[in-house]
């Protein structure tokens, strides 16, 4: 029997985290994951005592929808995400919701809105932002795709978005197409600038004030009672202050290398192919192939420190 107003795929922490958001607010949620033994250990353990219904197969999931049917996607962007459609189609009906809730390139988002509205099933390409535990707790949304859906999700994805001081939620719909996805890629590079303007602050007060640690926690403790506050400056005086085992700090014992996941590099691209000025992401962007340059070379890049988007 339908029971469940939603289901998800793809058991990771985020998706647990979602999902358990998602059963906070009153929403029976059907739980689904490829390896289909993680669905099991997830019921058993963290979402124990739950309304959560977990599912054997695709068909199972479907089976167990209300209509419209509402699935989000949490799976790894790219084929990943075109494979689960792909199975899914078949078993969902006209007027069914897929949302994919990964960083997917928003080119790819419009182009699946595209095909799928063909085929009469509605797509969202949502951002989702606030990691592991925004997820759990309350995350930004950005959905955009296919507005017909919008009334559909609008509750949940409200619900469960973070609030700002009014009470209002940190979610509504952006856009037609993959403008949702767009407006999370651009995000994610403001962010890649953020990072690179706190590695550079730091890189000054260590190798030109010849700083200490301690000295420079104060500091960024200081500027987060500004308008700098943010949970970025807040996490790096933290990071700074923190010790190792040993007593010691830990900041310089770790290696001076920042990887990415390619929303940075994507803003940058976009921000050419669109003719805006974007240069302080462009260059965080660069200062990240630099890092990873310098670290595959076994050379030193002062001017970055580990960050992780």
């Amino acid at each position: 029997m339908a029971q469940a107003d939603i289901a998800l795929i793809g058991l990771a922490v985020m998706g647990q985290n979602l999902i358990l958001n998602m059963n906070d607010h009153g929403f029976v949620v059907c739980a689904f994951n490829r390896t289909v033994s993680k669905v099991d250990d997830f019921l058993a353990n963290e979402a124990k005592g739950t309304k959560v219904v977990g599912a054997q197969s695709l068909k199972d999931m479907v089976s167990k929808l209300k209509k419209p049917r509402r699935v989000i996607l949490l799976v790894k962007a790219g084929q990943a995400v075109d494979d689960f459609i792909e199975k899914l189609v078949p078993l969902l009906d006209t007027g069914d919701i897929i949302i994919d809730g990964g960083n997917s390139e928003y080119r790819d988002t419009t182009r699946r809105c595209r095909d799928l509205k063909a085929k009469g099933i509605l797509f969202v390409g949502s951002g989702v932002s606030g990691g592991e535990e925004g997820a759990r707790y309350g995350p930004s949304l950005m959905p955009g795709g296919n507005k017909e859906a919008w009334p559909h999700i609008k509750a949940i994805f409200q619900a469960i978005a973070a609030k700002v001081g009014t009470g209002e939620p940190c979610c509504d719909w952006v856009g037609d197409e993959g403008a949702g996805h767009f407006v999370k890629m651009v995000h994610n590079g403001i962010e890649y600038g953020d990072m690179q303007l706190i590695c550079e602050a730091y890189h000054l007060m260590k190798d030109v004030l010849g700083m200490r640690h301690e000295e420079m926690a104060q500091a960024f403790e200081e500027w987060n009672k500004t308008e700098l506050d943010s949970f970025l400056i807040e996490i790096t005086a933290n990071i700074l202050k923190y010790r190792d085992t040993d007593g010691k700090e830990l900041l310089p014992k770790i290696r001076d290398s920042a990887g990415q996941k390619g929303t940075g590099k994507w803003t940058a691209i976009s921000a050419l192919e669109y003719g805006m000025p974007v240069t302080l992401i462009g260059e965080a962007v660069f200062a990240r192939c630099l890092s990873s340059l310098k670290e595959e070379r076994g050379l030193h890049h002062p001017k970055c420190v580990p960050g992780k988007n």
